[in-house]
């Protein structure tokens, strides 16, 4: 179960607006220790600054690309702005990339998680990579977030080298699934089908699907028992834990835990 707390930079400030007190990463480090969290994700300048106080009770995902959500994602490309030795020399226990599958502009971004790969085989690092569908072609084809879009960018994280896939769930818009390729426009899947289908296509990666926006405790609660019992590793939650007050996101996230140990 890990807590993302990328968003400062892909989505800007706006995400802290919903609960003050989580602008200062300070928060979400205590959310992650009190809640016990498996680790927190942070860029490397908030990881930098905050970790310390922390060090050896929050274990660390340094993300180590990223973008801002200002320009078009048209030619979307995350680029680097930190390595894998700065992930070492801060202690962390993996490195996260993000990689656009089917982007205009994958040819670079997959040369460069190559190399980022490279780098975390030297340094004994384990790579999560953030499997996330963009472009017009993806768009063409029903969009990101359908199956198609998602199992296509979990096997892809695999071939390419990812110890660790984090996805999101997919959605079964009728109107989105009828845009997409054969064979997927012509099944009716269930929920739990199509999470099934993207486990088994990360092979022996392990799988993280991710909560998205801020939703009900009774929808994150019905998110993570199916994605548990479709077989996924864990969880990474991110604004459905920090954006509500500490309280609740601690009772929340103990609820969280006992779903995930129940169908693990």
């Amino acid at each position: 179960m890990l807590l993302p707390i990328d968003q400062g930079l892909e989505h800007g400030p706006v995400d802290f607006f919903e609960n003050p007190d989580s602008l200062d990463p300070t928060f979400q480090l205590r959310l992650a220790r009190d809640g016990k969290f498996s680790g927190i994700v942070f860029h490397i300048g908030i990881a930098q600054k905050y970790m310390r106080e922390f060090a050896g009770s929050v274990p660390l995902v340094l993300k180590i690309n990223g973008k801002t959500n200002i320009p078009s994602e048209k030619f979307a490309f995350s680029p680097l702005d930190a390595s894998v030795q700065d992930a070492v020399h801060l202690g962390a226990d993996a490195v996260g990339y993000t990689l656009y599958v089917g982007s205009p502009m994958q040819t670079e971004d997959i040369a460069q998680l190559n190399r980022v790969r490279q780098d975390c085989d030297r340094w004994g690092m384990p790579l999560i990579v953030w499997a996330y569908p963009r472009g017009e072609a993806i768009e063409a084809r029903g969009g990101r977030d359908t199956l198609y879009a998602i199992d296509y960018a979990a096997r892809a994280a695999q071939e390419l080298g990812a110890d660790v896939i984090k996805v999101n769930v997919p959605d079964l818009n009728p109107e989105k699934q009828k845009q997409t390729p054969a064979p997927y426009a012509e099944r009716m899947w269930t929920e739990a089908d199509a999470a099934r289908k993207v486990v088994a296509s990360a092979g022996r990666a392990f799988v993280l699907f991710s909560g998205g926006a801020k939703v009900s405790d009774a929808e994150l609660l019905a998110k993570t028992e199916l994605v548990m019992r479709a077989g996924a590793t864990g969880l990474i939650f991110g604004r459905n834990m920090w954006q509500r007050p500490m309280e609740q996101a601690l009772a929340l996230s103990a609820q969280i835990r006992g779903l995930m140990l129940r169908e693990g």
